[in-house]
């Protein structure tokens, strides 16, 4: 309440006080204005006393705690929820059936493409090889001594039967074409028996195995052996709303944008990685696309199937910044309270481009460096005197603990 008003409530109410004392009698014009003077001389010292409220603009400056705008690069960043992908996964199982006589891995390990993962008995395999090489070889003998009675014939010249050189060519014919299918035979043999040793088809680490040395595996088992995953480098996928696409694509377009995996508590920072594409279709039903980032993850500190907060950073902002709590929204949009060089308190309308991270990223007029209030903003009226205060420090929230500095 302003000064004026209220010296003119208080004086009403002494003339309401004066007319009641007339209706009792007291006619005495100086009696009663020496009592309605003093009465509002006492009313008007209790009001600028401790019993009534500081009035602004006669109980001194208003104290506010104050910021300045800021014009400095302000990375914008992009939060969403992932989950952690192997890059590559394998699931080994058996090619051939028979007994498993070796593991040669342990669980957990960390293996190299090619190395031997475990065995299986190979001996009737290396018998049905033998067997496919000696058709080969009987083959191969027939064919030779046919090619031979056909050049005899054919030296024989016009004393040889035509029909009978005409079916030596033919059996010929016949003997290659067997030698070529023992010769399939013994490498399709051979590749039965290169499939009793089990390799890693990948560089990766190992899972937990379903089948122990002595077990009989067959080709066409739905379990596998074991799973190999390859875990550096390893991928995140994650999700953001589609209305952020014409940014993220913009960003992608100038370079390679910085992705960071932080843990649940958002703010333990567990990788650094770069993304790598943008899903070809937006998901109807959320409203969101996917998106896929890599990550080097030499220290293992993103494990397959974890759930990770990934923030994306798709620019730079160079513009004018405050702390958000410095805006203040009225009916004709936001505003904030600037501080003149006298400390006089003016209201000035901002644009708001975005909130981040406890700041404001603004659109406005105002130069760099001009002092704003952060906090006390309810008690101001456009030209009030301002002064500044601390602010004060947060209450520690039940039950919480303080990050380790």
């Amino acid at each position: 309440m302003l000064a004026a008003d209220f010296t003119e409530s208080v004086r009403r109410r002494a003339d309401g006080l004066i007319v009641r004392w007339r209706g009792l009698g007291l006619r005495t014009r100086l009696v009663t204005g020496g009592i309605g003077a003093a009465l509002l001389v006492g009313l008007i010292a209790w009001a600028g006393g401790a019993g009534a409220p500081a009035l602004d603009g006669l109980g001194g400056a208003v104290p506010v705690v104050m910021g300045t705008v800021e014009k400095r690069p302000t990375p914008v960043f992009l939060d969403g929820i992932g989950t952690v992908q192997p890059s590559n996964t394998v699931q080994v199982r058996a090619r051939v059936d028979g007994e498993v006589i070796e593991i040669a891995f342990k669980e957990g390990d960390t293996v190299k493409a090619g190395d031997v993962l475990a065995r299986i008995d190979p001996r009737p395999l290396e018998a049905n090889l033998k067997q496919m090489l000696a058709n080969l070889a009987r083959d191969k003998s027939q064919l030779a001594d046919a090619r031979g009675n056909l050049n005899r014939l054919v030296s024989i010249g016009e004393f040889a039967a035509r029909k009978t050189v005409d079916n030596q060519r033919a059996l010929v014919a016949q003997y290659e074409a067997l030698v070529a299918a023992d010769e399939a035979q013994v490498d399709y043999a051979r590749t039965q028996l290169d499939y009793t040793v089990i390799r890693s088809p990948i560089d990766g680490r190992t899972g937990l195995r379903s089948v122990d040395v002595g077990n009989i595996v067959h080709a066409a088992d739905t379990n596998p052996l074991v799973t190999v995953s390859q875990i550096s480098p390893v991928s995140v996928v994650f999700s953001l709303n589609a209305d952020h696409l014409p940014e993220i694509i913009d960003g992608m377009a100038a370079g390679a944008l910085p992705v960071s995996a932080f843990a649940k508590d958002n703010k333990t920072l567990l990788a650094e990685g770069s993304l790598d594409l943008v899903d070809n279709q937006i998901d109807q039903t959320t409203g969101t696309v996917k998106l896929k980032a890599s990550f080097s993850n030499a220290d293992n500190r993103l494990w397959p199937g974890q759930f990770v907060n990934a923030r994306l950073r798709v620019s730079i902002y160079e513009g004018l910044s405050v702390a958000a709590t410095a805006i203040q929204q009225g009916p004709n949009g936001a505003y904030l309270w600037t501080v003149d060089g006298e400390g006089r308190a003016a209201m000035r309308s901002v644009v708001v481009n975005r909130l981040q991270d406890g700041r404001a990223l603004i659109t406005s007029s105002l130069p760099a460096g001009q002092k704003i209030v952060l906090d006390g903003q309810y008690k101001l009226q456009p030209g009030a005197l301002t002064e500044a205060a601390a602010p004060q420090p947060e209450a520690p929230v039940a039950g919480s603990s303080q990050p380790n500095s």
